[in-house]
C-alpha cells in the first residue's frame, strides 16, 4: 500500500514507517515544513521514498494520512486533483491536546464524513469536541532504544522545545525552583539562554540540542527524567526516557496520569512533591535505577511498536472498507 503522509512530526513518523507498506513524503526544494523529506536525525527504511509535488501527481496512493488541516487542500493539488476522502481513503491524524477555549475547543475535521479522526492519547479524544467525526485512539508507539540507564551524572534531565517562547504550556517557570532541588540539562530545540532568562545559575541548568542519535545516550546517563509540563499532549520524549530505564518525575497532567504507573516515578500537581523526589533520586541512585526498570517494562508493555502497529493496520483497513 501506498501511503502519502507529510514529515511533521519525527519520532511518531519514525515508528510509523516501521510498518509494512511504502511511504511516500513530499520535499520541496527548500525543504520547507510542507516538504521536509526524508528524515536527517532520526534512523528510516528504504520503505521511505521522497516525492515531490511534481511526482505526486501521477503516483497511485492508497491512503492518506493529513496531520494539519491545510494538507488537506495540499494533498488535492498535489495529487493533481484527486482528494483525500473521496478519491482516496483519509485518515486525519491529531498529535495535540486542544487550545484555546478547553473543553468546548471544536476540532476542525468536526462533524465529517468522509475520514477517521485519530487522536494519540485518550486525554486528546476527551477534550477535542469532534462533532460526529468517527474517532479513534492509537496511543503512540517507541522502537525500543533498549535499556541504556546508568544515571551516573546526578542531574535530572528534561526534554523540551522551545522552553522560552512556551512558558507556562512546557512549565518553564517551574525551573527554578526545581533546579534548587536537582541541578537540570535540559535538551531540546532554542533552549539557549534559558538559565538567563529564568535567573538560574549557570551550573544548575545547561542546555543541548542534541540529534536524536546522540540523545538516548545522554538521557541515560542522567539520574532521572523531568518533565514539568502543564499541558500538552504526552511527549515522546518521556517515554523514551522510559524505555532507556529512567525514573520519571512528573506534573500529574494530561495524559501523563496514564503513561506512569506506581513504581515508576513520581507524579503530582504539587512541585513541592516533584522537588522532594528529585532530591530522593540524587541520594538514592538504587532507588532510581530500580524504579527506572519498573517505567521500562511499563512502557514496552503499553508503549511498544507491535502493538503501535497492529492498531494502525486495523484503523487503516476499516478505512479502506
Amino acid at each position: 500500500m501506498n501511503i502519502l503522509l507529510w514529515h511533521v512530526h519525527g519520532s511518531w513518523t519514525t515508528a510509523f514507517v516501521q510498518g509494512p507498506h511504502t511511504y511516500l513524503v513530499p520535499v520541496t526544494p527548500a525543504r520547507d515544513p510542507d516538504g521536509l523529506g526524508r528524515a536527517r536525525t532520526y534512523s528510516w527504511p528504504a520503505s521511505v521514498h521522497e516525492a515531490t509535488p511534481e511526482e505526486l501527481r501521477d503516483t497511485p496512493v492508497d491512503l492518506v494520512v493529513l496531520q494539519r488541516p491545510h494538507e488537506l487542500e495540499l494533498a488535492e493539488q498535489w495529487l493533481g486533483g484527486r482528494r483525500p476522502g473521496r478519491d482516496m481513503p483519509a485518515v486525519y491524524l491529531e498529535h495535540n491536546a486542544p487550545d484555546g477555549d478547553v473543553p468546548r475547543t471544536r476540532h476542525p475535521f468536526a462533524d465529517r464524513d468522509d475520514l477517521t479522526l485519530v487522536h494519540v492519547t485518550h486525554f486528546n479524544r476527551l477534550f477535542w469536541d469532534c462533532g460526529s467525526t468517527r474517532t479513534e485512539v492509537i496511543e503512540h508507539g517507541i522502537a525500543d532504544p533498549g535499556h541504556r540507564y546508568t544515571g551516573r551524572l546526578a542531574r535530572a534531565a528534561v526534554v523540551v522545545n522551545e522552553p522560552v517562547r512556551r512558558g507556562r504550556y512546557t512549565g518553564t517557570d517551574l525551573l527554578p525552583a526545581l533546579s534548587e532541588a536537582a541541578p537540570l540539562d535540559v535538551f531540546g530545540m532554542r533552549t539557549e539562554g534559558l538559565a538567563g532568562h529564568l535567573g538560574i545559575p549557570a551550573d544548575r541548568c545547561r542546555t543541548a540540542d542534541l540529534p536524536q542519535s546522540e540523545l538516548h545516550a545522554a538521557l541515560a546517563e542522567r539520574r532521572c527524567y523531568l518533565h514539568p509540563v502543564r499541558w500538552t499532549s504526552l511527549g515522546l520524549s518521556l517515554l523514551e526516557a522510559m524505555h532507556l530505564g529512567m525514573p520519571v518525575v512528573a506534573l500529574a497532567t494530561t495524559e501523563a496520569v496514564e503513561a506512569v504507573p506506581p513504581g515508576a516515578g513520581t507524579l503530582s500537581t504539587r512541585p513541592d512533591v516533584l522537588a522532594k523526589a528529585l532530591r530522593h533520586y540524587l541520594a538514592e541512585p538504587g532507588a532510581a535505577a530500580e524504579d527506572g526498570t519498573r517505567a521500562r517494562q511499563a512502557a514496552l508493555g503499553r508503549y511498544g511498536l507491535k502493538r503501535f502497529l497492529d492498531d494502525w493496520e486495523r484503523v487503516m483497513t476499516e478505512a479502506r472498507a
